[in-house]
């Protein structure tokens, strides 16, 4: 029972790995009420499924006759596989690609006492049931074709997975930059209000009403952050946009109220502005990495982040916005077609 070649044995993993990405696919796709491609990779595979699957029979395998005991195997080898996996992609990607914090007797999202649970039913019926007849089929496979199958979906998969490797290492330094951004985009405000409040009282009421209103309201928005409210980029971009703008105006106005230490400045923050901007506004075409990301971000809709959840829920907001738009231009395209 279970003893197979190290070919086999990578074929079911491949095999596992399908199947669970088949249910979860559909699983989340019904949640979501919209097709989703479930997973850390974009390929048809989940390869924690195909560890869990293997795990089970190896667990399985010394207790197979006893019920009781294959069931305790699978909930205790699950939820530790589980628990490392959920820890290890944390750690290195700053994202959690599932969480169980909305879940009873949870530890720290990333097992549950209902998924443990669960784990040792899927390995007691899998171990007796699905797997036997699996394994009659996977024997009747000749080995030349189980050996071929293997090396091409290896190395299909290997690179599925290192450009998905590469591409959760880019959104986490993202993430890491956008948290950067913001503090440095709210110091800009600040300092931005100072240059526009240069002449004292006189400036504050500013050269109109216009003026005056928007100082106001960026004096009230940069208390609100400093009281720990958090904004987005968008938002701290369009305050940002309307003070150099206010900024500009006073000076071409007034030139001489301003010496030139301080135009100097304003055109030092401006440009600091600038590059921040362009780097986290996503260019007209987008190259193969930044929509990989994007299919990521879409194919993972539980996917959060401790330590920058902020900026994490802004990226998911942005993504699900370009996609509902998409699909919405694609569904006009498709009405018209039909109406010619």
């Amino acid at each position: 029972m279970f003893n197979y070649n190290p070919p086999q044995w990578l074929f079911l993993f491949y095999f596992y790995s399908f199947c669970g990405w088949c249910w979860e696919s559909v699983y989340v796709s019904v949640l979501e009420k919209r097709v989703v491609n479930r997973g850390f990779m974009r390929g048809p595979f989940l390869p924690l499924y195909g560890c869990g699957g293997i795990m089970m029979l190896v667990v399985s395998k010394p207790f197979y006759d006893n019920f009781l005991l294959v069931y305790i195997a699978g909930c205790i080898g699950a939820t530790v596989l589980e628990y490392l996996t959920g820890v290890i992609m944390e750690t290195l990607f700053k994202v959690r690609y599932w969480t169980y914090d909305h879940k009873k007797f949870n530890y720290k999202g990333y097992i549950c006492l209902e998924s443990s649970l669960f784990w040792g039913v899927c390995t007691v019926v899998f171990s007796h049931f699905l797997q036997l007849p699996i394994e009659k089929v996977l024997l009747m496979l000749p080995m030349g074709f189980v050996s071929v199958t293997t090396t091409v979906l290896t190395m299909l998969v290997s690179c599925d997975f290192m450009i998905a490797f590469k591409t959760a290492l880019e959104l986490r330094d993202f993430l890491m930059y956008m948290d950067k951004a913001k503090e440095e985009l709210r110091r800009m405000q600040k300092r931005l209000d100072v240059l526009i409040a240069f002449k004292g009282e006189d400036v504050k009421e500013g050269i109109g009403s216009k003026i005056g209103g928007i100082g106001n309201s960026i004096s009230s928005r940069v208390e609100g952050l400093s009281a720990g409210i958090s904004s987005g980029i968008d938002v701290l971009g369009a305050s940002l946009e309307k003070s150099f703008a206010a900024l500009r105006e006073k000076i071409m106005l007034n030139p001489a109220d301003y010496v030139i230490s301080a135009r100097e400045e304003a055109a030092e923050l401006y440009a600091k502005y600038r590059i921040i901007m362009d780097r986290l506004t996503p260019s007209p075409v987008r190259n193969f990495f930044e929509w990989y990301k994007e299919r990521t971000i879409m194919g993972n809709p539980t996917m959060s982040s401790a330590k920058f959840s902020f900026s994490m829920e802004e990226i998911k907001n942005k993504v699900c916005e370009r996609y509902k738009r998409t699909g919405d231009l694609e569904a006009k395209d498709n009405d018209v077609e039909n109406a010619g």
